[in-house]
């Protein structure tokens, strides 16, 4: 089926997509960008081809504005008898209409199974949507029990005797119950829209249950609206519209069909050009270190946690390479680790942040950090920082050819990667260049470079050089940094730093301002601007 979209802001044509039953279509974006007047465009350009669901509707009657189209679309999809006997007891909710229904299309089934038997013929009782109905919520809640007795659907729980009615289900159960009716009873090979499908669902509920939807009426295709990144990426190959903004007055729509992307989650990408902020990929997860002190660094940024460095990198670069359909900037942060210069410049152009340190527990004692926690607690900074940088010094004397012979190793990794993915047009290539890379490498001399190097670091008291290469956790602790300023340990001391950050002053501008020029924050913002 060809689909032409709503009106554009900009003006341009707006864009035909094609779908068959096997592909969906989920309509995303924030509260109030205009996504559910957006769907009710599409429904009304599709005329009888379309089908409307809203839970929200079903369950209580009431709908955000224009939503009365599917109760109207339901409505015809039932017998005349059943909508105006339930009507003329009050005012049945479409959930109450469809359970109705239900009960009578297995009443008239039953009937004619018996009339048959009457007259003799050979008769089999039908597979009833009712049967369909109770088979897919029983499956959904296993131990629950859908029974019949006179004439109305009831249900209970487990081993329990005592039965009830729909009423006083949950809200999700008679979501469920109202989906897998409706859903039967739409037209063949309709287009079934569907408002904001995890309303009153559990997240571990929802996918699994809209793929048995969906299998249930693999005639139709199901039209998604939703604010909900997880769902929208839980619908596989499904074609994804973002929509941004509406100008109501026009009906037009500032919107995009969403890009395949590679190196980024889906789910990871939906959510964060929902945020509408410039973006900042980070290592570690939404607990680590990286996670709690970053976003009070840069609290402009929606700040998100992907594990690996490689991850960072991969998403970083993905995501600025789609900047022509989001238009929003991102960037990365990645620990310095013992990358050389020239890994550093290389991920710097990339929009990759490395900072001056080795890894993150270093930024907590970084001279100006460890200056104003002193001086909040009310110690004298010059005395703290003073003892702070002795130890380190010391503990790094102590490990300078540990330390160098991790650099070496990293060094040797590294280049030998490098080398060995070169082109070779045959095996006796490879092999000539291989025996000539021990020599080349020359790991001893490696080495002995790094030795003498941090060797002179230690004469020179070189605080910030060795804060740069120093790759070691301990080192936190073992500086003393914590009860120097008053705390009980290195965890206390990162939750006081962090705690400082969250409020506002001299001393908070002051750690904020030294991590930034760690992370080299102003050259890249200086480099963005002269591009």
């Amino acid at each position: 089926m060809n689909i032409i979209l709503p009106r554009r802001k900009d003006g341009q044509t707006p864009p035909t997509i094609s779908l068959d039953s096997k592909q969906s279509l989920v309509v995303i974006g924030a509260n109030g960008a205009g996504k559910t007047r957006f769907t009710r465009t599409l429904v009304d350009s599709l005329g009888n081809d379309s089908y409307r669901l809203s839970a929200l509707t079903a369950l209580y009657g009431r709908s955000p504005q224009g939503d009365a189209d599917s109760q109207k679309a339901i409505k015809k999809r039932l017998s005349p008898m059943v909508v105006s006997n339930a009507e003329g007891k009050g005012v049945p909710t479409v959930l109450e209409l469809l359970l109705g229904q239900l009960m009578h299309d297995e009443m008239v089934n039953l009937i004619g199974y018996k009339l048959a038997l009457a007259d003799g013929a050979k008769a089999k009782l039908r597979r009833t949507r009712l049967d369909k109905v109770i088979e897919l919520w029983q499956e959904v809640f296993p131990g629950n029990r859908v029974l019949i007795d006179s004439g109305k659907i009831l249900f209970s729980r487990g081993l329990d005797v005592s039965s009830y009615s729909s009423m006083t289900l949950s809200d999700g159960e008679r979501a469920v119950l109202y989906y897998a009716a409706a859903i039967l009873y739409a037209p063949k090979n309709a287009v079934i829209f569907v408002d904001s499908p995890e309303i009153f669902l559990h997240p571990t509920l929802t996918s699994s249950l809209w793929n048995r939807l969906e299998s249930s009426r693999s005639d139709c295709i199901f039209c998604y609206t939703t604010h909900d990144p997880e769902f929208a990426s839980s619908r596989n190959g499904a074609q994804i519209i973002w929509v941004r903004d509406c100008e109501p007055s026009q009906e037009a729509w500032d919107y995009d069909i969403l890009p395949r992307t590679s190196g980024i989650p889906e789910e990871l990408y939906l959510s964060l050009i929902g945020a509408r902020k410039p973006v900042l990929f980070i290592e570690g997860d939404n607990r680590s270190i990286d996670a709690r002190l970053y976003p009070l660094i840069f609290p402009d940024y929606t700040v998100s946690s992907l594990g690996s460095c490689n991850k960072v990198i991969e998403a970083t670069r993905t995501f600025n390479d789609l900047t022509g359909f989001h238009k929003m900037d991102s960037s990365g942060i990645v620990d310095r680790d013992r990358r050389n210069e020239e890994e550093v410049s290389y991920l710097r152009r990339k929009s990759i942040m490395v900072p001056d340190v080795a890894e993150i527990e270093n930024i907590f004692i970084l001279e100006d950090v460890v200056r104003a926690m002193a001086k909040n607690a009310g110690k004298d900074p010059d005395r703290v920082f003073g003892k702070v940088k002795k130890a380190v010094v010391h503990l790094f004397r102590s490990e300078v050819h540990s330390q160098a012979l991790q650099h070496t190793r990293h060094r040797i990794k590294r280049t030998m990667e490098y080398r060995v993915d070169a082109r070779f047009e045959n095996i006796n290539m490879l092999e000539e260049h291989l025996s000539k890379l021990v020599v080349e490498l020359d790991p001893r001399r490696t080495y002995e470079e790094f030795c003498r190097l941090f060797n002179k670091y230690v004469g020179d008291s070189d605080y910030e050089s060795i804060l740069q290469v120093y790759n070691q956790k301990s080192m936190l602790s073992n500086c003393n940094v914590a009860p120097m300023c008053g705390f009980k340990n290195k965890d206390s001391y990162i939750n006081g730093v962090i705690n400082l950050l969250r409020g506002q002053g001299p001393l908070t501008d002051q750690v904020r301002q030294a991590v930034k020029r760690c992370l080299h924050v102003e050259e890249k913002y200086q480099t963005n601007e002269k591009e």
